[in-house]
C-alpha cells in the first residue's frame, strides 16, 4: 500500500494492524512529494469538477454531490497518465481522455 508520510500512517495501532496483517506493506511517497500522491489528484479533481461553483445548503447535500461525483467516475473510470519524465519538474498527473 502507498501512503503520504501523514502521521495516522505510522501510529502504533496501524503498526500493529500491519503485525498482524503481513501481507500488507507500506511503501511513503517522499516528503514534500505531494504530486505523487494519487489520492491528492483525485480530490483536486472532485473540487474542480464537482465542488468549487456548487452551493450546499447542508452537509448531506454536499456529501450525496461527492458520493454522486464518484460514483460516476467510478462507472467511467480512466488511468491517470504522467505529462512529465522524471527528468523533469514535477507536475500533477491527469487523468487520460
Amino acid at each position: 500500500m502507498i501512503c503520504d508520510n501523514y502521521a495516522a500512517h505510522k501510529h502504533a495501532a496501524v503498526r500493529a494492524w500491519l503485525a498482524t496483517n503481513p501481507r500488507i506493506t507500506l511503501h511513503f511517497t517522499p516528503a514534500g512529494c505531494s504530486w505523487l500522491n494519487l489520492v491528492e489528484c483525485f480530490f483536486s479533481i472532485i473540487t474542480r469538477q464537482a465542488i468549487r461553483r456548487g452551493s450546499y445548503p447542508s452537509v448531506r447535500q454536499l456529501t450525496a454531490t461527492i458520493g454522486a461525483f464518484i460514483d460516476h467516475w467510478n462507472d467511467h473510470p480512466r488511468p491517470f497518465a504522467w505529462t512529465k519524465n522524471a527528468d523533469e519538474p514535477p507536475s500533477t498527473p491527469r487523468p487520460a481522455k
